[in-house]
């Protein structure tokens, strides 16, 4: 493994799964790209202890669901490398409020006074954002940058050694990545994304919880506690 790679903090069956991916040339360049990006004193989200957040969150040997986002949020203070979640004391993001909305619907789940998913995350579910860096103010900038073919190898991991997982894509981005998993393997739940643009059209009433908690049961995997607790 090369300096490089050996200097990233990675929960360590994730970094084991992945370390040839950290040798690879779109890797490098990729590394290359942000430093230069802070050189040029561009504000780049989430902080450099949190890019990983989601897998350091989530060792892979407990991984049982799998939600994929697109973009880390671009406002100051939001990002903090898991997927539709921002940091206690944050305001809550549309998305994330119809997120909310569905789990009251659907289990009867009261929304917490908070927006952070980090309880989700260290239950099994990988928050996971296809890009792991975006710069402030603008939305889908580093989605070019590199990320996408180490996040897909990160989906293609998860698929080849978990066993029973459940994959939640909302919207057309994490559709997409819908070829990278085993469908006899894996549970597939589609929907519309929870944005307000769109959550009206199949996010809301997709009853995605539970029969992602039903799933798990029935595989004698221990179901996740979507309940957040006030903080």
């Amino acid at each position: 493994m090369s300096a490089a790679a050996e200097r990233i903090k990675l929960e360590p069956g994730w970094k084991l799964a992945l370390q040839a991916e950290f040798e690879q040339p779109y890797m490098q360049a990729l590394g290359d790209f942000l430093r230069h990006e802070k050189a040029v004193d561009k504000q780049i989200y989430p902080p450099g202890g949190l890019i990983f957040n989601a897998l350091n969150s989530t060792p892979l040997a407990q991984v049982k669901v799998v939600i994929i986002g697109q973009d880390p949020y671009h406002g100051p203070g939001q990002a903090h490398g898991l997927c539709f979640s921002v940091p206690p004391g944050v305001p809550v993001p549309p998305s994330l409020l119809n997120i909310f909305k569905e789990l009251k619907r659907d289990l009867n789940i009261d929304p917490p006074n908070h927006g952070c998913l980090q309880h989700w995350a260290e239950q099994g579910v990988l928050l996971l954002n296809t890009s792991l860096t975006v710069e402030q103010g603008k939305a889908g900038s580093h989605a070019k940058a590199g990320w996408q073919p180490f996040t897909d190898k990160v989906i293609e991991v998860a698929n080849r050694d978990c066993p029973h997982l459940v994959f939640m894509l909302w919207g057309a981005h994490a559709q997409s990545k819908e070829p990278l998993i085993d469908p006899t393997r894996h549970l597939i739940l589609r929907s519309a994304h929870p944005s307000p643009l769109s959550a009206h059209r199949g996010f809301l009433g997709n009853g995605h919880f539970s029969r992602a908690n039903q799933w798990l049961a029935q595989r004698g995997i221990e179901p996740v506690d979507w309940a957040l607790p006030n903080l």
